[in-house]
């Protein structure tokens, strides 16, 4: 239960196309938070975690810190996410999570703040539910992807030698994304040179096929991982890197070939 004299100002309901399972993984991910909602958040420093959730200190725009703890109650089922210090101190925010159907879940946000005057409740309110509802968009386009790749079956290419294209068409149009081996991957013109990477990160499957190229890396816009497109090793410190790629051949006639390493 909320914590005394704290005042309700909102609820917030909606069902997300995702399983309970996709929302609890979502729920325990704090690593996303400065990523996937950059607009919200600017940074995250894991402090501790747990299977009963996590606690962390949180950067917020454009240069406060909160220290932001998420507690499960998993035979409810529900989470609070409350702010122990920093801007909204005090304030607590109960979601329940209700599973619906194999690939639908009902979610209730309560937002409950501390020593709120009654004219401040409909405005604070109505700010809550709008950062939430696109919390909640963000999140579910996520494990909406995650869900579909996660059930992604490789198929094997019919070829062990596939032709993408012309090299002067490839550069112009570069990046372009091709399917080879039962996976996707994307060829980018780094300085001149034609490379290959995956076109999913290795983390959580998150989407690189969009991604920018700077410096002649990649990052993950779920996560944050960043790799080396020319050699698929990780950048940022973390153990992981991008899966081998296809070698690239440019034939005679100026052809651009996938083939096996």
């Amino acid at each position: 239960m909320p914590a005394a004299g704290l005042v309700q100002v909102a609820t917030y309901r909606r069902r997300v196309a995702a399983s309970t399972e996709r929302v609890w993984e979502n729920v325990r991910d704090w690593e996303h938070l400065p990523f996937l909602h950059a607009a919200s958040f600017r940074s995250i420093a894991l402090e501790t975690q747990s299977e009963g959730g996590w606690r962390a200190r949180v950067g917020l725009h454009p240069a406060s810190e909160i220290d932001l703890e998420l507690a499960i109650e998993p035979r409810a089922p529900r989470y609070v996410s409350r702010t122990l210090a920093g801007p909204g101190a005090g304030s607590e925010i109960w979601t329940a999570v209700t599973r619906v159907a194999s690939d639908a879940t009902e979610i209730a946000v309560e937002f409950w703040l501390p020593a709120v005057a009654p004219d401040r409740v409909g405005a604070l309110g109505a700010a809550y539910t709008q950062l939430y509802r696109r919390l909640w968009d963000e999140d579910e386009t996520m494990m909406v992807r995650r869900a579909r790749e996660l059930a992604v079956v490789d198929a094997p290419t019919p070829s062990d030698r596939v032709r993408l294209g012309r090299a002067d068409q490839l550069r112009e149009q570069a990046p372009h994304c091709f399917a080879w081996a039962g996976r996707r991957w994307r060829l980018v013109d780094v300085g001149g040179a034609l490379h290959v990477h995956a076109a999913q990160c290795p983390h959580w499957l998150g989407p690189l096929d969009a991604a920018p190229i700077e410096a002649g890396a990649v990052t993950c816009p779920w996560h944050g991982w960043r790799f080396d497109v020319r050699s698929g090793a990780a950048l940022d410190g973390r153990r992981g890197r991008l899966p081998p790629p296809p070698a690239i051949e440019i034939d005679a006639a100026g052809d651009v070939w996938a083939t096996r390493p």
